[in-house]
């Protein structure tokens, strides 16, 4: 049996995405762990403040995609990447933030 919390966030979830017209467009359930998860290794990686900021940052990327859904997953690894390896500039030798490296 799911959590009160599971539950709510199912429901709520489900609720926005209906009230967005998003129903058809997405998995709203593997999107919501997808979101959770690199929203974890930011707030842990760079700071607390920075996952909603993130996750809406993710949001706008991933709908400016010809398929949101692929490139949210898409986009979502790379911030978790990039958040793992926040903050360790003087062990790369490399800025975490160095735009001439990114793809």
């Amino acid at each position: 049996m799911p959590s009160s919390d599971a539950k709510a966030l199912s429901e709520w979830v489900t609720g926005v995405t209906r009230e967005l017209g998003l129903e058809e467009t997405l998995d709203s359930l593997g999107v919501v762990d997808l979101v959770l998860d690199m929203a974890s290794d930011v707030a842990h990686g760079v700071s607390r403040p920075g996952a909603p900021v993130t996750a809406f940052l993710l949001g706008v990327a991933a709908g400016r995609a010809d398929d949101p859904a692929v490139a949210a997953r898409d986009y979502a690894g790379k911030i978790s990447k990039l958040a793992e390896g926040w903050g360790s500039d003087d062990e790369r030798g490399e800025p975490a933030n160095d735009q001439s490296r990114r793809g």
